[in-house]
């Protein structure tokens, strides 16, 4: 055989079939037999929370109260015809100690606590157990039964006030961490999500103004009260303030005031002794379905402005009875809830923008928010 015929019947092909195989497993590395590399999964959340109660723990506080409680000194006063007697009697009533606890935030480096207002209300004596292991008597500040909000000071050097996150750009779903000091155990970390926003609470005892509530399923129990509700990084997002459900311990739903509203609270009482609300001059109901077919309006998101009041930032902005207001700043109002809420963290003198619509066009006009006079009557 020839050297040319041996080229061209068995080298040549074997060449071409090596060349084939070896192009066949650079390209498809399955082909050898050997698993492949993995890709690396991307991982957005931590592996532990410990950086973020490491950040926020510090500045969450133990509080605990002793409150005065009348007492009558004779067994006999519950009963009717003797209560009567002991009052013509003027029989002296006697104190009796009652001992509370709850859970307060750390805002600020010169001493500074938000928490409940359920927590001090008509205490006698409130002590503040710090994480470090020191203790303080607080002075009450202020308080705002409707907020449920309250203000105390400490005078102590070396605190850890807390980072403030933000609420409003919070999202169903983000992890979040409650601290506090559940049934006096001490302090204590429980983790869940958002899981929703603008809650809107009848009869929550939880105060009338504040209906913007965040939602959690962080365990949140007695004690919890007034403790802080952080996000994944140790930021301040609300203070825990309510538990739907009647036992009074946790069921997997319970609610904190947004943290930008409780500060607006807490700048308050500091400047003013109370909560100054931010007023626009109007008033509006909600939009029914009815009324959104006999007005011809797209849709029942907003509120419609029934009255408005002379001279009022509303009236000089020059909304009109009719208008139906559908944004402040920007933000949806809904049903009018959140739109409480966002007049809830303005100060009189801020200007915000409102968007209305009027006989079906769409106009936005700015207003300069003041505080309500003490007498004034609506223009209908």
């Amino acid at each position: 055989m020839s050297q040319n015929r041996f080229l061209q019947d068995w080298a040549l092909p074997a060449l071409i079939g090596l060349t084939m195989a070896a192009l066949l497993l650079v390209l498809f590395p399955q082909l050898r037999g050997a698993n492949p590399t993995p890709p690396q999964e991307s991982w957005q959340g931590p592996i532990s929370y410990a950086q973020a109660v490491n950040m926020a723990g510090p500045a969450v506080v133990n509080i605990y109260t002793r409150m005065a409680l009348p007492q009558r000194q004779h067994p006999l006063f519950n009963d009717p015809l003797f209560r009567r007697l002991f009052d013509n009697m003027n029989v002296p009533q006697r104190e009796r100690m009652q001992s509370n606890l709850g859970s307060g935030v750390i805002v600020s480096d010169n001493g500074y606590i938000l928490t409940n207002h359920h927590v001090v209300d008509q205490a006698a004596a409130i002590v503040i157990l710090l994480a470090d292991g020191r203790e303080a008597h607080a002075r009450m500040v202020g308080s705002d039964v409707d907020f449920d909000l309250a203000v105390l000071k400490i005078e102590l050097d070396n605190l850890t006030s807390i980072s403030v996150g933000e609420p409003e750009s919070a999202q169903v779903g983000d992890v979040v961490l409650a601290i506090g000091n559940p049934f006096g155990v001490g302090q204590t970390v429980t983790q869940g999500i958002i899981s929703a926003k603008g809650r809107h609470l009848e009869n929550s005892g939880t105060g009338s103004h504040l209906q913007n509530f965040l939602q959690t399923d962080a365990a949140v129990n007695p004690g919890n009260s007034g403790g802080a509700l952080v996000d994944s990084r140790g930021r301040l997002l609300g203070i825990n303030t309510s538990i739907l459900n009647q036992s009074g311990y946790s069921g997997g739903i319970s609610f904190a005031i947004p943290a930008n509203i409780a500060f607006k609270v807490m700048q308050d009482i500091i400047a003013y002794g109370r909560v100054v609300p931010g007023w626009l001059g109007i008033e509006a109901s909600a939009i029914s379905p009815q009324m959104a077919k006999e007005f011809k309006l797209a849709s029942t998101g907003g509120v419609m402005i029934t009255a408005i009041y002379n001279e009022s930032p509303a009236h000089s902005a020059g909304l009109k009875p009719g208008d139906v207001i559908t944004h402040i700043d920007g933000l949806p109002i809904g049903d009018g809830k959140q739109g409480e809420a966002t007049m809830a963290t303005l100060r009189p003198g801020d200007t915000i923008s409102i968007t209305f619509t009027r006989e079906g066009a769409s106009h936005t006009v700015e207003a300069t928010v003041s505080v309500k006079p003490d007498t004034t009557a609506p223009e209908e």
